[in-house]
């Protein structure tokens, strides 16, 4: 039995998935079922001499890294990394136009606030547990994350 696959249907929840920011979406009728997934391009690493946070891009074009040299170990393996403890959007500053809760080469005290994450019109801070310096900073303001990916790293 050949399947008819309703194309309108999986470009509109397509559609919805860039809406938002949701990376999967599942809907059934009956027996029929169609789940639209994507992967979520991250980020490249940032390197402590350079401010500005590297956009996340296009999935489908070449990504480029800058790696942090004075950094060899990999963000996600670092043990100051900030994780993600949620998927939803984040947020690098209290409200558009005011500064940044933190920015890389600043020092930060154990509970001082580093990120919001706003999921379900609920903005949720995301703290510092420990004292150090922010040395990267691995995600652009008013985007997406997921739960897991590495927000910042603290030495």
């Amino acid at each position: 039995m050949a399947m008819n696959i309703d194309k309108d249907a999986i470009r509109e929840l397509a559609e919805l998935l860039n809406e938002t920011s949701l990376t999967e979406i599942e809907v059934a009728d009956g027996d029929r079922k169609i789940r639209v997934a994507r992967t979520a391009a991250t980020v490249a690493h940032m390197s402590m001499a350079s401010a500005p946070v590297f956009p996340i891009g296009d999935p489908g074009a070449p990504q480029q890294a800058t790696h942090n040299i004075a950094h060899p170990v990999p963000a996600a393996n670092h043990p100051g990394a900030i994780i993600s403890p949620m998927v939803g959007t984040a947020y690098l500053s209290p409200e558009p136009g005011k500064p940044a809760f933190a920015t890389v080469g600043q020092k930060v005290k154990a509970g001082d606030t580093l990120v919001i994450i706003e999921a379900m019109k609920v903005m949720n801070p995301i703290k510092a547990e420990k004292a150090g310096t922010v040395t990267q900073i691995l995600i652009e303001d008013a985007r997406p994350v997921e739960f897991g990916d590495v927000l910042m790293v603290i030495e």
